[in-house]
């Protein structure tokens, strides 16, 4: 008989009203006759809608999405403070949660008594908050600051003791917030060890957070949230790579329309040759010949460049640089390094460099692109003509990933 799931989420619906004023008024004249005139409109925002999910005991379950995709009221009413509109929202056993900073504090008591009333709020009685004061304290690392008002606490002091006491009430069930990266890191290691034991223990932890790299480490499973919709849900991997995906694909098309819109500044900027040669544009192309501006570590490029021969000239050598956001070149080449053979240059053509696999590591990265003399002498040459950027799910540091492998071998094995 399979064990009853701890959290169950079923045809959930939350929606907010907003209020707008009609403006039936157009003159200084018409508001002072009628100023009450003016009346409220109701609207409401659906923040959620048609949620299911379920979460068994001992998982940890990661819920993702971009901002404003209701994660964070999802996460509030499993924790009670909001009801929903529609639909059931059941979690068994007592819940800790770590939602927004300061919630539950009151700013003019003492971070002693606040933890007196957040174990109250959790359900522990007088005793048994008592019981685990010292320890609480200690975990927090607050030191003679426990007995000063939280109002004088910086935003760190207060998510210490935020969780601090929601993992020392031995919930069944921890709900955390992005509210964890505002700890310093010696607190974040405390923190990753404490869900590492509640994860040991059995315990059922539910987190909303922004960095996959934390889903990745953590979760068991994730939700996805879109628009107030389930989008994806399962094995943490399979769904961060389709969420990955979707926000690349955006992130995109904003990075495209950009560059369109500072393109004609971008080609005069930071610019210099004798003009004997003009470049007119520059494009980033993926596999498929698709213009492009957020691409995968490993996939193909080609960078495409129009020119124009303001007057006939044999010696033409084109190039292009690769160059992080720290001025490092990456990668630099042209076509009399490479001993490319293009052949007599037409009075107006495309010039294109393809690179098959793109081994940079994720950051944001620019193009330089010139056409020069063998000697050196510039025709054209633009700095920063583009900005792309490159994401990677993978963990190296550096700037690019050589092919490699490893072995292990006993000493004189070979």
């Amino acid at each position: 008989m399979s064990q009853e799931p701890v959290i169950e989420v079923r045809g959930l619906k939350k929606r907010f009203r907003r209020e707008m004023i009609k403006s039936d008024y157009t003159t200084w004249k018409s508001l002072l006759l009628k100023p009450f005139s003016r009346r409220r409109a109701r609207d409401y925002v659906t923040v959620l809608n048609g949620v299911d999910f379920a979460v068994g005991a001992g998982r940890t379950l990661a819920i993702i999405g971009q901002n404003g995709s209701g994660k964070s009221t999802l996460l509030k009413i499993l924790a009670g403070i909001y009801k929903p509109d529609e639909g059931e929202v059941q979690v068994r056993g007592r819940v800790a949660s770590l939602i927004e900073l300061g919630a539950g504090f009151h700013p003019e008591f003492t971070g002693r008594e606040n933890i007196f009333l957040n174990g109250t709020i959790l359900g522990l009685s007088k005793k048994e908050i008592g019981q685990r004061l010292e320890h609480i304290i200690a975990f927090s690392g607050l030191g003679e600051y426990i007995d000063a008002p939280v109002r004088t606490y910086s935003s760190g002091m207060y998510v210490r003791l935020g969780f601090s006491v929601a993992v020392n009430v031995d919930p069944d069930v921890l709900l955390v917030d992005e509210v964890l990266a505002v700890g310093d890191e010696a607190f974040a290691h405390k923190c990753e060890d404490k869900i590492n034991q509640f994860r040991a223990s059995g315990k059922t932890i539910c987190l909303v957070t922004h960095d996959m790299g934390a889903v990745e480490k953590y979760a068991n499973e994730v939700v996805w949230l879109d628009g107030g919709q389930v989008a994806a849900a399962g094995e943490a991997r399979q769904v961060i790579d389709a969420y990955r995906q979707k926000v690349a694909v955006e992130e995109d098309a904003i990075r495209r329309e950009e560059t369109r819109l500072e393109k004609a500044e971008r080609l005069q900027a930071q610019r210099w040759g004798d003009g004997d040669v003009v470049i007119e544009d520059v494009r980033l192309l993926d596999g498929a010949g698709a213009e492009k501006a957020v691409f995968n570590h490993g996939e193909a490029l080609t960078v495409e460049l129009d020119y124009r021969l303001a007057r006939p000239t044999e010696d033409l050598v084109f190039g292009v640089a690769l160059v992080n956001a720290g001025q490092v070149v990456c990668w630099g080449s042209n076509t009399h390094i490479d001993r490319a053979e293009l052949g007599p240059a037409p009075p107006a053509g495309t010039v294109r460099c393809r690179l098959d696999r793109l081994d940079l590591l994720q950051g944001t990265y620019f193009l330089d692109v010139a056409a020069h003399a063998k000697d050196g002498r510039a025709y054209d040459y633009l700095k920063r003509a583009l900005s792309f950027a490159v994401r990677s799910s993978l963990g190296d540091e550096g700037v690019f990933r050589p092919p490699h492998e490893w072995g292990l071998s006993g000493r004189g094995e070979g």
